[in-house]
């Protein structure tokens, strides 16, 4: 009885870890690296929706149908242009197969708001992406009223005080390029920005999706919501493995200006969060900011 025994346990884990191994291949990003149009992987789906979330992919999910073409594998038309578009604005090659720079690319952490694209005509095609200028504007360049110049702030939902004098910094190198002053409100009510960590669903129309991915959003003019993402890991200084609170910020703040992402992978407005060093202002950024404020 006790041989049985070991027997049959040795056959179930022999059971369980193939299927461990089979699902640990199947949500590997690796397994999508090649993928092209006529394939049908499992995974893809999760690349439709990321395009989707970003902006490449229009896929209106008010009809059944669309919801079931953004939750299939399948690798058709619709994708291959919606990757095309997403490698011409990532400065990769344009290809529209799932390559591993490409897949490097999309697995990096980011800011929540979806991309802004420019046409020189078209509002389809892959080949009328205007590249020419990196720093892009909200669609009707919304803004903040010529008579506001000087925005207040509150820090909320517990907020770490650890962590303002990173935010404030940020707030001062906006400042210093720019006619913008910035205070402390009295209350939440009354401030222009408000500023929390939130996580998951935070009745915003953006949930976070947890540690890495999403680590922070902000709305554009005249909004003044900022978040941060509460379940990623920060830091004041440089640690691995957190975030620093004022690159995040300094990025999310050109958003409650008025800045959408830029295309310059140098730009603090890049969507792509790099931790690795603290960033400054970018001529790109600078330039931006004087073109929606002269």
């Amino acid at each position: 009885m006790v041989k049985s025994l070991q027997l049959l346990f040795l056959v179930l884990a022999s059971i369980a870890s193939h299927v461990i191994s089979i699902n640990n291949q199947i949500l590997s990003p690796r397994r999508l690296n090649g993928c092209r149009k006529g394939d049908n992987v499992e995974g893809i789906h999760n690349i439709k929706k990321y395009l989707q979330r970003y902006g490449y992919l229009s896929h209106n999910t008010s009809t059944d149908s669309n919801i079931i073409e953004l939750n299939s594998n399948k690798f058709d038309d619709s994708l291959e242009s919606a990757i095309r578009l997403y490698q011409k604005w990532s400065h990769l090659n344009v290809s529209g197969i799932l390559d591993q720079e490409t897949l490097d690319q999309m697995f990096q952490q980011r800011c929540g708001i979806r991309d802004v694209f420019k046409f020189n005509s078209s509002k389809n095609l892959e080949d009328d992406l205007e590249m020419s200028s990196h720093y892009v504007l909200f669609p009707n360049n919304k803004k903040w009223p010529d008579y506001k110049r000087h925005l207040t702030y509150m820090f909320t939902n517990n907020f770490p005080v650890d962590f303002v004098p990173s935010v404030t910094e940020a707030m001062a190198r906006w400042a210093a390029q720019s006619l913008f002053t910035f205070s402390e409100a009295s209350d939440a009510q009354s401030a222009d920005i408000n500023i929390s960590f939130q996580v998951k669903d935070h009745a915003d129309g953006s949930a976070f999706d947890g540690p890495g991915g999403v680590v922070g959003h902000a709305f554009a003019p005249t909004d003044g919501r900022l978040h941060l993402d509460g379940d990623d890991s920060w830091s004041a200084g440089l640690e691995e493995n957190k975030f620093n609170v004022m690159n995040v910020a300094l990025h999310e703040l050109g958003h409650v200006l008025g800045l959408a992402h830029s295309t310059l992978p140098q730009a603090v407005m890049w969507p792509y969060i790099d931790s690795n060093a603290l960033k400054n202002l970018n001529d790109d950024d600078i330039a931006g900011l004087h073109a929606l404020y002269p």
